[in-house]
């Protein structure tokens, strides 16, 4: 078994000397930069889903990544933090001492206020949530993803963040390495996506009537201001200034850049042409792939992380209508994808060299791989499960989804009154866009 870095920096495999004495004002500087990027990443989620889906469910699309913003910051603040981060839990959940975030003043976590430790992780949880969304456009109410959007924060993202990050988190004591979210981010966002879409149904239409996304420069302009944002989301999960921040930060460009090519690559192979859909789809999933490797990996083991799981994620797209619901927007194929195979490389490529937190199958530590498996089925398991449940849970206080009449009609007039376009398409009037292909 690997010697792992002192607790609260190998809680997102950071590697600073242990009992470092007081507050770090690089570290602090850079946490703060990087946490403004992390914010970044969702109105940027924004933008790209909103240039995906159809002229007249623009607004409503756009709106769930930024009510996520709302609720899980709020959620986060009130309780979600502490039961994820807060001292004196167990296996399973934080303990309650830090409710309403009221007792952190001049508390450090590593080299950095502890506050903004905790700012830090409200931002993962909204960029989480909104990546949820993508499989439930145009056609879940938005009142009920709302409701939904705060139980999945506090009941099903917490925890995983608990057991994974959390020096009592049970997948943390059991040495799985995941740097900055393929678990908790990615795989949760994943096959809570892929389950909820199973659970609200088919668009109207779906598969037979199949369009290119509304707005392709849009979808460039998101996916620009992701991958920017993501370098905060990455490199920042060292907790402080140092070489493995940089190497995070190299891998997760090198990673989307091989991934995006790889993207191109394949559908040209397959007698396709490069378009502008595919290079912004694989530069995503080679940023999801390398978030839980990025701090323990090479760059060359982040080039073939990149190009993995952009071919992975590549075929699943092409083949979707025959092997998944309608997950509008590919949550399943591209984040829950593409986290898998990265949590699993890292097992296989984790370098002591990059990191001494980790060590994969290539380095000796054979065992690693299997520890990986178990953290990508406990992810699943909880957020198939969970997400189920609060579905079900929500039901029972609001409808879930839109009626026929209300989809016709378009879920930007239906919820909010508002169009994106002054002449916006009737959502029927041109076919149903159900991907990235």
């Amino acid at each position: 078994m690997i010697r792992r870095a002192a607790p609260l920096l190998a809680l997102l495999g950071g590697v600073a000397a242990a009992q470092t004495p007081g507050m770090n004002g690089a570290d602090t500087a850079f946490i703060l930069l990087c946490s403004a990027l992390v914010l970044l990443m969702t109105p940027g989620l924004a933008i790209f889903y909103g240039g995906l889906v159809r002229a007249g469910s623009v607004l409503n699309t756009m709106m769930m990544s930024f009510a996520a913003m709302g609720v899980a910051s709020v959620a986060w603040v009130a309780l979600g933090y502490t039961l994820a981060f807060g001292p004196g839990g167990n296996a399973l959940i934080g303990g309650l001492s830090q409710v309403g975030l009221g007792h952190m003043a001049g508390e450090l976590t590593g080299t950095i206020p502890t506050p903004l430790f905790a700012v830090f992780q409200i931002l993962f949880a909204v960029i989480t949530l909104a990546v949820v969304s993508g499989s439930v456009v145009e056609r879940m109410r938005f009142p009920a993803f709302v409701l939904f959007a705060a139980l999945w924060t506090l009941l099903i993202y917490a925890p995983l963040a608990h057991w994974v990050w959390s020096p009592d988190g049970w997948l943390f004591k059991l040495g799985l390495l995941d740097f900055a979210g393929g678990t908790v981010v990615e795989v949760a966002s994943g096959v809570s996506g892929l389950v909820a879409a199973l659970v609200l149904g088919s668009r109207l239409g779906f598969p037979r009537l199949v369009s290119v996304p509304h707005n392709v420069p849009l979808v460039l302009l998101g996916t620009g201001l992701l991958w920017f944002g993501w370098m905060g989301f990455n490199a920042g999960s060292a907790l402080a200034a140092g070489s493995v921040a940089a190497y995070a930060l190299l891998n997760t460009n090198t990673a989307a850049a091989a991934a995006l090519l790889t993207w191109l690559l394949w559908d040209q192979v397959r007698g396709g042409r490069p378009t502008a859909i595919g290079a912004a789809t694989g530069a995503v999933v080679g940023l999801v792939a390398i978030t839980p490797a990025c701090g323990f990996v090479t760059p060359g083991g982040a080039l073939l992380i990149g190009a993995v799981a952009s071919t992975v994620s590549w075929w699943l797209v092409a083949n979707k209508h025959r092997l998944l619901p309608d997950d509008a927007l590919d949550v399943f194929a591209c984040h829950g994808t593409a986290g898998v195979v990265g949590t699993l490389m890292t097992g296989v490529l984790a370098s002591p060299v990059i990191n001494p937190a980790g060590a994969g199958l290539i380095a000796g530590h054979a065992a690693q791989l299997g520890t990986q498996l178990i953290g990508v089925l406990a992810a699943a398991a909880l957020a198939g499960a969970g997400t189920f449940a609060l579905l079900k849970l929500t039901a029972l206080f609001t409808p879930l989804r839109l009626t026929e009449q209300q989809e016709a009609r378009g879920v930007d007039l239906t919820e909010h009154q508002e169009e994106g376009y002054q002449e916006a398409q009737s959502p029927l009037a041109a076919p149903v866009f159900v991907g990235h292909d």
